[in-house]
């Protein structure tokens, strides 16, 4: 049996069959074995040839026979038995992941609708969060998109040199499991950048690291919420929460949004028996404003008197332009009722699926328990490198950067939307990644986002946001990520849209 191709000079290479090109001799050998085998020339179970006789019989040597074999053996092609040869595989490794063709006739069926649970149902339903990738659109720039930080000004350079080492050190450790509630020291960097900008003093033991704030919120909903249990949420509020809520079968209570954040009074009418609150106290999306102190300390008391639980989604609050940053809920809550959830998506990059939870001692194990139900642990390297980026101290410097490079998008925007007489309301804000902008001729936003996204420009209506009747027309404008040459298109393109003042 001699291999397929020319003979080998000095059993280095052969040419393979057909003119590929050189592949080593071992490598010819075992092609030609495993296609023997493939196409039942050595049927299951047959014995092969000794190495010393298939090598005097193929002119190899036995070493390249025994590399042959060697690479059989590894891919499950072949067993060796001690004293008794090499043999045929009885189950090859195609075997075993093809699945067994279906035996019996077969009948024309008609595909049924799949049947969903009810939670299932309404989650389809649920409108969705607005990213292009999310909603099947493909902008052709990155005008005006919600939740983008500033990519074009990521330290990209810094970031693979720390991938690369850390892979360098500790490859195999970042292979392997890992603890559910999350990689140890960037849980401890976390606790410690959190004491230091939010004002949460908090211990490694009660941070936990989930793929994204989403997966947060939902941990938040399934360990806290049975179904039927009444949530409040901010009207207009984050679809991301409503979306989780929506998946653990809450009954949603939506709780109307003023110039002081969530109206706790209004809420208490609704539903006071509500077991949980969904907030945004430091920002609140979409509209921007910040709670004042006293609701703060309202639903913190109602919390308290009703066993409830506060769910503050801190988003995007490292980025403030003007005056002190406001201290976080959970940094003023004596009672540990708050549970705090994080994200590194606006303050790194999206892509990164990192977030975290910082909660009261008593529901850190349930959340490893949701955890371990879901996806076991984030992903283990990325943990390792941004608790690199923080130590190291390119983490504070990237935030100064950005806060300076947002503070002037934000300036651009406004100051080109008001340049163009655009039909809107805008007005600058101390912090955030996107502006709010209401319509001021009674157009209809969805109508007007849906005509934006046709000339390749992504903006969002604020009525999306609202679980009831809209009570304000609007379009949400991202400008953290929104590079200069496509604020200035994106502006000329609503301009076309929206025509000028009358």
């Amino acid at each position: 049996m001699r291999p397929v191709g020319n003979t080998p000079e000095g059993d280095g290479h052969l040419t393979a069959a057909g003119g590929a090109g050189p592949v080593p001799a071992y490598k010819a050998l075992y092609e030609q074995l495993r296609t023997a085998i493939l196409n039942g020339q050595f049927a299951a179970g047959t014995r092969l040839p000794p190495s010393r006789s298939l090598a005097e019989e193929t002119g190899l040597s036995r070493n390249t026979v025994l590399a042959a074999f060697d690479q059989l053996r590894s891919e499950g092609y072949i067993d060796g038995r001690q004293g008794s040869g090499t043999y045929v595989a009885r189950i090859l490794p195609e075997q075993m992941t093809t699945a067994e063709p279906a035996v019996g006739p077969r009948s024309t069926v008609v595909p049924a609708r799949a049947r969903l649970s009810a939670r299932g149902e309404r989650l389809v339903r649920t409108r969705r969060v607005p990213l292009p990738a999310v909603l099947g659109s493909r902008p052709r720039g990155t005008s005006f998109l919600i939740g983008l930080p500033a990519l074009d000004a990521f330290p990209f350079e810094t970031w693979a040199k720390l991938y690369a080492s850390r892979f360098h050190r500790s490859a195999p450790q970042l292979m392997r499991y890992d603890d559910p509630v999350g990689y140890r020291p960037l849980r401890e960097a976390i606790a410690g950048y959190i004491g230091t900008a939010r004002g949460v003093h908090c211990t490694a033991e009660q941070v936990l690291i989930t793929t994204g704030s989403q997966q947060a919120l939902e941990f938040c909903a399934r360990m806290l919420l049975d179904p039927g249990d009444a949530a409040w949420l901010e009207d207009p509020g984050y679809l991301g929460a409503r979306a989780a809520l929506v998946s653990a079968g809450a009954r949603i209570v939506p709780v109307p949004v003023d110039a002081d954040g969530l109206d706790v009074a209004a809420g208490i009418r609704c539903e006071p028996a509500a077991r949980l609150a969904v907030v945004t106290p430091s920002h609140q999306f979409p509209l921007g404003h910040t709670m004042s102190l006293p609701r703060r300390l309202s639903l913190i008391d109602w919390a308290n008197d009703h066993d409830a639980w506060i769910v503050e989604d801190d988003y995007d609050a490292e980025f403030r332009y003007a005056g002190r940053p406001h201290a976080a809920l959970a940094a003023i809550d004596p009672l540990h009722r708050v549970i705090y959830v994080g994200t590194f998506s606006k303050v790194l990059f999206p892509g990164l699926r990192l977030g975290y939870v910082i909660a009261p001692h008593e529901l850190v194990d349930a959340f490893a328990a949701a955890h371990l139900s879901a996806d076991m642990h984030a992903h283990l390297a990325d943990q390792a490198v941004v608790a690199d980026f923080i130590d190291q101290g390119h983490f504070a410097r990237h935030l100064r950067r950005m806060r300076v490079l947002y503070a002037g998008r934000q300036h651009d925007l406004v100051r080109r939307a008001r340049a163009a007489d655009l039909p809107l309301d805008i007005a600058p804000s101390e912090g955030g990644l996107h502006l709010v902008a209401r319509l001021t001729d009674g157009r209809d936003d969805g109508t007007v986002a849906r005509t934006a996204l046709r000339r390749g420009v992504h903006v969002w209506p604020l009525s999306a946001h609202y679980l009831g009747d809209a009570r304000e027309q609007a379009l949400l404008l991202g400008y953290a990520g929104t590079t200069a040459e496509d604020m200035r298109t994106g502006t000329e393109v609503l301009a076309d849209v929206l025509g000028r003042r009358q």
